[in-house]
């Protein structure tokens, strides 16, 4: 059986992650989002819900709605969604421009809730979630989906009432916001991200 490459070469001879492919929107993705460190609250909040949308599916799948996702969840400022209503719920379970998955819709709502809890708490998502950003790691080798961060994550935003948190959520999340670096060693992207998240407090 064929192994997965770990590293591809794209068109323009540069060297990246085996997973964004060759598509255009998910090149951009890689190179330029995925590992850099974020700090800002609602690119956090914005994230986490929509790996919870992703569960099941791929994340170009999501990116590519990515921008209609924002629309229909008020840019995911969460103190606006921690208002949305039953008859908006309703509205957005129609949308076709998003993935219109009750569950999933109604959890992003219930974690917009908890993350005012979680800001008014810590001061901020940010102080919040980078606490479990581990101090080092070993190489990523494209195999790892979960950690003992990611599980502890998981567990404490279940125990605070959110939901489609799991450990391979958290993750993904961790991953995407820089909290760790598993672009591959030789990627293109690597030692960006790395001289970022040397001058990203914790």
């Amino acid at each position: 059986m064929a192994t997965k490459p770990t590293l591809i070469t794209g068109a323009d001879g540069q060297a990246r992650c085996w997973w964004c492919g060759d598509d255009p929107l998910y090149v951009e993705y890689h190179d330029h989002e995925w590992g850099v460190p974020v700090n800002d609250d609602v690119r956090l909040f914005e994230k986490i819900c929509l790996e919870g949308f992703q569960a099941g599916l791929s994340w170009i799948t999501v990116l590519r709605k990515r921008e209609d996702f924002r629309k229909a969840f008020a840019g995911f400022e969460f103190a606006k969604v921690a208002r949305f209503s039953t008859v908006k719920v309703e509205k957005l379970v129609t949308n076709a421009k998003i993935i219109r998955h009750r569950g999933k819709i109604e959890s992003t709502i219930n974690n917009a809730q908890q993350a005012l809890k979680l800001a008014d708490e810590f001061g901020s998502l940010s102080a919040f979630f980078w606490q479990y950003a581990p101090d080092s790691q070993p190489a990523f080798d494209g195999c790892r989906s979960m950690t003992p961060e990611s599980k502890s994550l998981s567990k404490e935003l279940k125990r605070r009432g959110w939901s489609f948190v799991g450990p391979t959520t958290c993750y993904a999340f961790m991953q995407a916001m820089g909290m760790v670096n598993d672009h591959l060693p030789s990627c293109l992207a690597f030692a960006a991200v790395e001289q970022m998240r040397a001058r990203s407090p914790k």
